[in-house]
């Protein structure tokens, strides 16, 4: 099985709903059929195909009016760090960094909440609890690992991350709203390329980039990157 075979599955349309990121647009959502349960074999197929994770589901973007939302990746071997990125490897480098089994654990639930209501004030998810929590961020059948990075004063940030056939996949960072000047969420992205490349993997899937969010601005920075379209996956120096 190649990221280039067609796919043959069963797809369920979401009713239609406000977009998240652009304002005044509606979206709609394909997910694979809930009652497939896929294994890392079909899920990096899919990842191929422009699909992400959300809990148990895996889905991608299917707005009959907007193609917004582009499926980038970043070639793991081929990415150098510029000048901006470097200085935050080295603001970032006393960290500690561990690998931790991708399970509930309060201290992490305790500062996505902090997370959320700094970052998405109003917006629904500040209002997650410990239910809504697990089923966002965590599959019973896929490969995922938690990524604690702690600073002298305690847990900094954590990263969820699947890991693929020949890819690591970014799913959701938080991180301590009280350090902004650490850049947490970019860092979590560097530490993950150069993870995947020391697994001698060869992509690091970042999601859907959106030119006209802000929030979505940073994830083009990474470089070169590779954007999927209708002619497959395009390199972008």
């Amino acid at each position: 099985m190649t990221e280039t075979e067609p796919l043959s599955l069963d797809l369920y349309l979401s009713p239609e709903h406000a977009c998240n990121y652009l304002p005044q647009r509606m979206a709609r959502t394909a997910f694979i059929d809930p009652r497939h349960t896929p294994d890392t074999r079909l899920y990096s197929l899919l990842a191929a195909h422009g699909f992400r994770r959300s809990g148990m589901h895996v889905y991608r973007p299917h707005c009959a009016a907007c193609q917004a939302c582009i499926p980038l990746r970043v070639p793991v071997a081929e990415f150098q760090p510029d000048r901006t990125q470097k200085r935050l490897l080295r603001r970032n480098q006393d960290l500690a960094i561990r690998i931790a089994p991708a399970e509930f654990a309060p201290e992490h639930f305790a500062l996505y909440r902090r997370y959320l209501t700094a970052r998405h004030p109003g917006g629904g998810m500040d209002e997650a609890g410990e239910t809504e929590y697990r089923q966002f961020l965590f599959s019973s059948w896929g490969r995922s690992w938690l990524v604690e990075m702690r600073s002298a004063a305690g847990l900094a940030a954590v990263a969820i991350v699947d890991e693929l056939d020949e890819a690591l996949s970014a799913v959701y960072t938080f991180y301590d709203p009280s350090l902004p000047r650490r850049s947490l969420g970019t860092y979590a992205v560097l530490w993950q390329i150069a993870e995947a490349r020391r697994r001698g993997l060869k992509w690091l899937y970042l999601g859907y980039w959106i030119a006209e969010s802000r929030k979505m601005a940073y994830k083009n920075r990474f470089r070169p990157f590779e954007q999927l379209d209708a002619a497959g996956w395009q390199r972008h120096a």
